[in-house]
């Protein structure tokens, strides 16, 4: 199974980057920086959310109703026209917000901040970001026959790139700075340089070389 940054290299992520570029007027360069930093953050939340018995069984139970993967089929008409489709902005809305538990605007100071992009931008990104993961997770959940939380908790592993060390480690950092076992909390801290990980900047640098 491809991770999650593998597939913007794919003809379904270079279509998912050519439509947000044209949605939000962004260079396609600028917007593959920005989905690469969203996708991993909605990732790592989705998979400490789902480290729990409740949490496993709630994302479960979502991929196996709306969140079908029927968007990855879509999303040249989603993304295609004069503007982005409303119902998957309010779908991705509700998804980050479920998923960050109330902390997406901190989340879309990351993206901002790693991709030069203003504030609105950024979580227009992570709403759009948000159903097309949802999509995906839904589809590999399908073939894979998951139905248990150590399936969903697996496949949400091998998305983020299990047996890449170096890459989780950077993730794990990024969601979590001082290892308090709080997802996001830390990014408000890392934007300003005074956490002992040296900023975001320099976990972002290393991500993308």
């Amino acid at each position: 199974m491809a991770g999650i940054l593998d597939l913007l290299n794919s003809d379904m992520g270079s279509t998912l980057i050519q439509g947000v570029s044209k949605q939000f007027n962004l260079e396609q360069g600028t917007s593959q920086k920005a989905i690469s930093t969203a996708m991993p953050l909605i990732l790592g939340a989705m998979k400490n959310n789902a480290s729990t018995p409740d949490g496993a069984q709630g994302l479960l139970g979502a991929l196996m109703g709306k969140h079908d993967g029927s968007i990855l089929d879509q999303l040249g008409d989603v993304l295609g026209g004069n503007s982005v489709n409303e119902d998957v902005l309010q779908d991705g809305e509700g998804i980050i917000g479920h998923v960050f538990q109330g902390k997406q605007e901190t989340v879309a100071m990351a993206v901002s901040k790693s991709s030069g992009i203003d504030m609105g931008q950024a979580m227009n990104i992570l709403k759009v970001a948000g159903p097309f993961i949802m999509g995906y997770l839904g589809k590999q959940t399908r073939q894979a026959g998951v139905k248990d939380a150590n399936g969903i908790g697996d496949l949400l592993g091998g998305m983020l790139g299990n047996g890449q060390q170096e890459q989780q480690s950077l993730i794990n950092r990024l969601l979590d700075a001082d290892g308090d076992g709080s997802v996001i909390d830390d990014v408000a801290g890392m934007l300003m340089g005074n956490n002992k990980s040296g900023g975001l900047g320099s976990l972002l640098g290393g991500f993308f070389k």
